[in-house]
């Protein structure tokens, strides 16, 4: 027998400029997305058991993510917002960058910013060295991690790369340490109990052009991001909305959203999703069981983009990731 659910919203939003028969082929169409067997995005083909089980597969590849050697979150050593001009660093304290004196000589070089651009002239002898395999003896141009071909550099156990952020002008100097000591000890927070209660179809609604959202970040300056337009959802029998971020090229969207279990349980500035892009018939399926801890939870070195006005639920999501229970640094 064909198990099947119904998802019918009642917006008149969903029949906007649609032709007189629409209304049924609208209710036909969400009908038999949710049919087993079919691509459309019912929640309910998820087992529990399946749902726990890619859960937990989720949560394995989040922590090697975090914990990643190389460039890793739990593994940033430093952040530096660069100056236009000359930034020297190296060990010296008196320096505008300072590195630890294990890994890094007195005075390693100077990172020229000019016009949007970077380039390094190294100090003779330093160490420096492009991904760790050839010494770095001339001036050298750095692509940012913004660009293809990012530069990496190492420095002893250090990777060092030029840090940007789309919509802004600021850059920063990144440095991670391959050796960082938090890297063993990471555990990841608790998170709510998974449920398929909180696996949800959503129906994307487009805005007839992207626009570009601006966005405060915990530096105290403003980041951009594309929006193609809104996820729109059911919880408690109420519509709720999310400004989806995505590029033409992009393979999911990326949310930032705000609830009020971050009053008590969760980050207090809110909390990061991916989600896949709509199907052809405009759905997709929003698992908050996968809302996660933006960097700036775990390490002080970060730009992290705080949610949008409009992405400030009026639900309590309990689901996801929680705030660490012990100050993460």
């Amino acid at each position: 027998m064909t198990n099947c659910k119904l998802f019918i919203t009642s917006r008149p939003t969903v029949l906007r400029a649609t032709p007189v028969l629409a209304p049924v082929f609208v209710t036909v169409a969400a009908f038999t997305a949710g049919c087993t067997g079919d691509p459309g995005p019912d929640p309910d083909l998820v087992t529990p058991e399946v749902l726990a089980e890619e859960h937990a597969e989720w949560r394995a590849n989040r922590h090697r993510s975090l914990t990643n050697p190389a460039a890793g979150v739990i593994s940033w050593a430093g952040l530096w917002a660069l100056a236009e001009g000359p930034n020297r660093f190296g060990s010296d304290p008196s320096l505008a960058i300072v590195l630890p004196p294990e890994d890094a000589p007195p005075f390693a070089g100077t990172l020229h910013l000019e016009n949007g651009e970077v380039r390094l002239v190294p100090e003779a002898e330093s160490g420096l060295t492009l991904d760790v395999a050839s010494a770095v003896t001339e001036e050298l141009p750095l692509r940012s991690d913004r660009q293809d071909n990012t530069t990496i550099l190492a420095l002893g156990s250090l990777g060092l790369r030029i840090h940007s952020e789309r919509g802004t002008d600021r850059l920063w100097l990144r440095v991670w340490d391959r050796d960082a000591p938090r890297l063993a000890a990471f555990q990841l927070p608790d998170y709510f109990p998974v449920s398929t209660d909180w696996r949800l179809p959503a129906r994307f609604d487009p805005y007839p052009e992207p626009r570009i959202v601006p966005l405060a970040d915990v530096r105290g300056g403003t980041v951009e991001n594309e929006s193609p337009g809104e996820l729109v959802f059911e919880v408690g029998d109420r519509e709720h909305r999310l400004v989806a971020f995505a590029r033409a090229t992009s393979s999911s969207y990326f949310i930032s959203l705000w609830d009020s279990t971050a009053v008590s349980d969760t980050y207090q500035g809110g909390r990061y999703m991916r989600v896949p892009r709509a199907n052809d018939q405009g759905w997709t399926v929003i698992d908050f069981n996968r809302a996660y801890n933006p960097p700036c939870v775990f390490t002080p070195f970060s730009v992290c983009s705080l949610p949008p006005r409009d992405n400030r639920l009026q639900v309590a999501v309990t689901a996801g990731e929680k705030r660490p229970a012990e100050p993460a640094y």
